[in-house]
């Protein structure tokens, strides 16, 4: 069944090939599309590309490439988006994504011209189980961490996309924002789902009903910043931080990471929650625990290790 809002199609059927799998450690869907890595690579063309993509390692590094129109979202990138993020939360060789924005800004949202001239092909998924957001991969749940490294403006679809991330590091000059609010446009990729979690309701509803601009150092004072670097250092700042993230025993730090999701978006009570925590846990403790408890024992945990972080 499809629903019409003016020239805007919602379509129960999205037009693009995807599917969505389930995961036993967690309740969410994920959508994966069903290209293949040939053509993935052949539907990249380098740099003239709306979205790039970079292995380094461990570590995934995903950018968002129209700087001319300040990396705001068309529905091409958008499915490029989606694609990248589902490849890298399948492959077991990768443990951290970093999400950027090329040319000086991160995201300034879903393309609004493009909204406007061609709103009559623009086609959505109704149902949030069975496909991606207006941005792509906004109703993802990740099983692995994703660190968003902000420059320029997040704002409106932008900020959605950066709320996705697990953690940001953001740019003295950053600017985030629901700047859609002037234009009318609804946050509809997980951006009155997520902020009020990520800075409470108080805070969330102050940028919500405003769509005022958010400076670099009140969002690190919000939580909705996690660390605040020189201007041009985000990128550089994030990937280190995600090689660190990436070096930890990746079952503990995953089975932690999904608990606390759980507990925040899915639980229906604390002892729920506590149960969840400690089932999931469990296995952990077998697998990866005794290794790390004995490699204390000998001395490894004796100031090295803990003395040496730098998160």
């Amino acid at each position: 069944m499809a629903l019409t809002l003016g020239r805007l199609s919602v379509n129960n059927g999205f037009r693009r090939s995807i599917h969505h799998m389930t995961l036993n450690s967690m309740k969410g869907q994920r959508f994966y599309s069903t290209i293949s890595k040939e053509e993935r690579k052949s539907a990249d063309p380098g740099a003239g590309g709306t979205v790039i993509s970079e292995r380094r390692g461990t570590v995934m590094v995903i950018g968002i490439n129209r700087p001319e129109a300040r990396n705001a979202v068309n529905q091409e990138a958008a499915q490029r988006l989606t694609e990248e993020l589902s490849a890298f939360d399948q492959d077991n060789s990768l443990n951290v994504a970093v999400l950027y924005g090329v040319g000086g800004n991160f995201c300034a949202g879903f393309d609004l011209k493009e909204l406007a001239q061609n709103s009559g092909s623009l086609k959505l998924e109704q149902d949030v189980c069975c496909g991606p957001g207006p941005m792509g991969p906004s109703r993802m749940r990740l099983s692995k961490p994703l660190i968003a490294a902000v420059s320029g403006y997040a704002v409106a679809g932008g900020l959605e996309l950066a709320l996705l991330a697990d953690l940001r590091v953001v740019e003295e000059s950053s600017i985030m924002g629901v700047f859609c609010r002037r234009f009318g446009v609804p946050l509809i990729d997980g951006g009155t789902v997520r902020l009020p979690q990520l800075i409470g309701l108080s805070r969330a509803l102050d940028l919500i009903l405003t769509g005022r601009p958010v400076k670099a150092q009140e969002a690190l004072t919000f939580g909705l910043a996690n660390r605040v670097v020189p201007d041009g250092q985000a990128l550089q700042v994030a990937l280190e931080l995600a090689e660190q993230v990436s070096a930890f025993p990746q079952l503990c730090l995953r089975a932690d990471r999904n608990s606390a999701y759980h507990a925040v978006f899915d639980s229906s009570s604390f002892t729920q929650a506590m149960q969840y925590e400690f089932d999931h846990g469990l296995p952990v403790v077998v697998a990866e625990a005794v290794t790390g408890a004995t490699k204390f024992s000998l001395g490894a945990g004796r100031g090295g290790t803990f003395s040496k972080s730098k998160l």
